[in-house]
């Protein structure tokens, strides 16, 4: 039976392009700190990738540090934060909330969009000197309001920090129209290879130093170059860049999906439906089975999906998202995250949708 991924937001599948790149560099030798005939020859394929990460973020090359990947990029920001005030919104990832465990917090409406009000006030209260928030929401695909987001807190002297991973590839990504001050990107959420991304920073705004011991990346990002992981992340830059047409494709694949799903039955809750999102994801609650039950069914078809929950020490808890958007715990705990991307196909879909028909049967 044909393995069939839907999790591209967790990890995309490798470009056969990129895996060929990648392996081609690993197979070179060289220090791209290096000075020798070698060194330099690593260094321009760090260079090269460097400027197609710029491509694809709107920015010119001198304002990429590369890092391990986003969680790194993102805690590398606020690692210069933690005696500071930081305002950071409901539906951050991890790497935002671990890092910022001091933040006041902005709440959002029952679409998974910050609310702005709330937002605004916060500014005049908490006076942040920093504001953490993501471009796309990793598990419903929602769309936040950042360039207005970012004037406002530029109005209120704060700088602000954006996780763009789930964005970059799947919507036109420009920078400095988001008027933002720092960027996170990842590799792996475009095709590339894992452990390796990048930290966007404005011009004349110098990212804190996290990684010492070195004088990588303008003295920021200490450590040997990861070549080949580097190079894997500028071409997927730019291939994901290219290919940003083929999401109008995606994007009614995921429609067709949830119309279906939703002439099925009428226990099924698509969250963040009325909102903006992107075309890839779709986070579905159906009431009346856990989503671990549904996600080991979907398994034993060799269908590969995932949950808006995580599982922390052996307790099944619900998404932080789903409840910060309204939904009980019941509710946030039967949500599935079906995400999809370039190399899925209608014949995919389709079996997922028998697959998924079943369990829907389950709760007539």
């Amino acid at each position: 039976m044909k393995s069939i991924y839907l999790d591209y937001n967790a990890t995309a599948p490798l470009r056969s392009e990129v895996l060929e790149l990648v392996t081609q560099v690993m197979a070179q030798v060289g220090n791209a700190s290096s000075v020798h005939g070698a060194g330099r020859c690593a260094r321009k394929t760090v260079e090269i990738a460097r400027a197609q990460v710029a491509d694809l973020a709107g920015v010119k090359p001198d304002q990429v540090i590369f890092t391990s990947g986003a969680t790194e990029s993102l805690n590398t920001v606020l690692s210069a934060y933690r005696d500071k005030k930081v305002l950071i919104s409901a539906i951050e990832h991890p790497a935002i909330l671990d890092s910022a465990p001091q933040a006041a917090t902005i709440p959002v409406t029952s679409d998974g969009v910050v609310d702005m009000t709330a937002y605004q006030a916060l500014l005049i209260s908490e006076k942040p000197d920093i504001v953490a928030v993501m471009l796309v929401n990793s598990e419903t695909g929602v769309i936040q309001p950042i360039q207005e987001m970012a004037m406002l807190a530029r109005n209120h002297q704060a700088l602000f920090l954006c996780d763009a991973v789930q964005a970059a590839g799947r919507i036109d990504l420009n920078f400095n129209e988001l008027g933002v001050d720092f960027m996170a990107l990842s590799a792996h959420k475009i095709s590339g290879p894992q452990g390796v991304g990048a930290l966007i920073t404005r011009d004349g705004v110098e990212a804190p130093k996290f990684m010492l011991g070195g004088g990588q990346e303008k003295n920021c990002r200490a450590g040997t170059y990861n070549t080949a992981g580097i190079a894997g992340m500028g071409l997927a830059a730019e291939l994901a860049k290219k290919n940003l047409s083929t999401y109008d494709l995606v994007k009614k694949l995921r429609d067709y999906m949830e119309d279906y799903i939703l002439q099925k039955t009428n226990k099924a809750v698509i969250y963040g439906q009325n909102a903006p999102r992107v075309g890839n994801t779709m986070n579905i609650g159906l009431t009346g089975i856990e989503a671990q039950t549904q996600m080991m069914a979907l398994d034993l078809d060799n269908i590969a999906v995932s949950s808006g929950s995580a599982c922390s020490s052996g307790s099944f808890k619900p998404s932080h998202v789903l409840t910060a958007m309204g939904a009980d715990e019941q509710a946030a705990k039967s949500a599935l995250r079906i995400s999809i991307g370039y190399a899925t196909t209608q014949s995919d879909i389709d079996t997922f949708l028998e697959s998924y028909t079943k369990i829907i049967e389950r709760i007539k």
